[in-house]
């Protein structure tokens, strides 16, 4: 069985300058925005706090909003679970998958970057 977990809450900005909103966006949660590894990196993100969710600002070019990123150690397991329970495909992305929630909200199922261990993790 498969184990996924809630993972970072991106916030999307439709901006110019996302060094200056990964800026604002560190002032406001107390973190420090991580330099990304290229100039021209469309993800910034915002220093890790344990026990805390990861935070990362990312340059879109839709409206401006906040949505969540689910990782899992299978990718396609999950997105078939999440299926089930009404959720609809909208693009892959390298490898992970862009899904819409029945509500309409836009979310990510992505890789774990980190080992899953642990019941706690386990949704499935």
């Amino acid at each position: 069985m498969h184990q996924s977990r809630l993972n970072a809450l991106v916030i999307d900005c439709d901006v110019d300058d996302l060094h200056a909103a990964s800026r604002f966006w560190a002032g406001v949660v107390g973190r420090e925005a991580v330099p990304p590894a290229t100039p021209d990196s469309l993800y910034i993100d915002l220093a890790e706090r344990a026990g805390e969710l990861s935070l990362i600002v990312q340059k879109v070019d839709h409206s401006s909003r906040v949505h969540l990123d689910l990782e899992t150690d299978d990718v396609e397991a999950e997105v078939q679970r999440l299926e089930k329970l009404g959720a609809r495909r909208i693009a892959r992305v390298k490898d992970w998958w862009v899904l819409e929630a029945p509500s309409g909200h836009r979310f990510c199922v992505v890789p774990a970057r980190k080992p899953m261990t642990g019941e706690a993790n386990r949704w499935s």
